[in-house]
């Protein structure tokens, strides 16, 4: 028994070597004094005092954070309902909604951009910010669904029951009684939308505009030139907001856990 656990720490350890050695080593050279990674010739803050200085990078960056809270919080909204809604139908009609809603889950990035670029091109829609943000919404819909799903297939249905006896309306039980217990999973499925969004290239690549692009657009094409050590002191303040946003969502979740899920039918 102590073998198999001596084992499953090495494994865990080689595991995160591996996925967080190269993240390192990126950081690592955003301080390289030098003009590439090859080799480490001193410590320098220049290529951060570069990177806030390039306005366009700057602009890109706040534009691709603001695409990603705009596309989530509506996915939000429209994936909660759509769960709800699916989970209220029953036999081959719920089977038939789930199915298409699981379908932009399993689809290649490749093929979902090059289907909503041949649709916006059809409708004669220019492509843009608005072409970006519809894709970025479509897809993370069903992320959303498949977040908030679960929690109300396990909600106790006799809380609406008792809802609904005591005069609650509709809307008055989905505010007080529905939402608060789907809350977790609505959260959930913000954040993993937020982060699908924030990382996406495939879709993005196919719908946006020459007047408007996302950061992971244009590191690939600024990469095709030769990456310069500016993107890596970019990618080291990224990666420090991810661990904030990770953490950030640990306290929320466990605020939301601590608070319980107890229905104020009052």
């Amino acid at each position: 028994m102590e073998k198999k656990h001596t084992f499953g720490k090495i494994y865990l350890g080689v595991v995160m070597l591996v996925l967080y050695v190269p993240i390192f080593f990126l950081i690592f050279y955003s301080f390289n004094s030098g003009s590439d990674m090859s080799k480490f010739t001193g410590f320098t803050l220049a290529n951060y005092q570069t990177l806030f200085e390039d306005s366009r990078l700057i602009l890109i960056v706040v534009q691709t954070f603001f695409l990603a809270f705009l596309s989530s919080l509506i996915a939000t909204l429209i994936g909660t309902i759509g769960a709800i809604y699916i989970e209220t139908r029953k036999g081959r009609r719920r089977d038939t909604l789930l199915s298409l809603n699981n379908v932009l889950m399993v689809s290649p990035d490749v093929v979902i951009g090059a289907s909503f670029l041949i649709l916006f091109t059809v409708i004669g829609m220019q492509l843009g910010f608005i072409s970006v943000l519809l894709s970025h919404i479509a897809f993370s819909i069903p992320i959303v669904v498949l977040m908030v799903m679960p929690l109300y297939q396990e909600m106790d249905k006799s809380l609406m029951d008792a809802a609904y006896d005591l005069g609650a309306t509709r809307f008055q039980t989905l505010k007080e009684v529905v939402l608060p217990y789907l809350t977790p999973g609505i959260i959930a499925g913000f954040f993993m939308a937020f982060t699908y969004s924030l990382d996406d290239f495939a879709v993005t690549f196919f719908v946006t505009g020459n007047d408007f692009t996302t950061l992971s657009v244009e590191i690939y094409s600024r990469a095709r030139e030769g990456i310069s050590l500016e993107i890596n002191a970019l990618s080291a303040i990224v990666f420090l907001f991810s661990i904030l946003l990770v953490i950030g969502y640990y306290y929320i979740m466990k605020d939301s856990d601590t608070a319980g899920k107890a229905p104020n039918l009052t």
